[in-house]
């Protein structure tokens, strides 16, 4: 599986100008509370764990720490 390309808060931002989708759009699309969205982008989380880190991962800014991690067999 090829490395995952993390984004930037602005480049996020950018896409979502791009599309047309607002921040509350995509937040309610997914489940998420505006807020959290809004926290997460700014910087005002550090999305290490929890909603945050969900949400980080959800927009592609951090690497989803289950994505190509197999148990070894025994």
């Amino acid at each position: 599986m090829a490395d995952q390309e993390l984004l930037t808060p602005d480049q996020v931002k950018a896409q979502f100008r791009a599309q047309g989708l607002t921040v509350t759009q995509w937040a309610e699309e997914r489940g998420y509370p505006r807020n959290a969205v809004y926290r997460v982008l700014n910087s005002f989380d550090k999305a290490i764990y929890g909603r945050a880190h969900e949400i980080a991962v959800a927009l592609g800014i951090k690497a989803d720490p289950n994505a190509g991690s197999q148990p070894a067999a025994a």
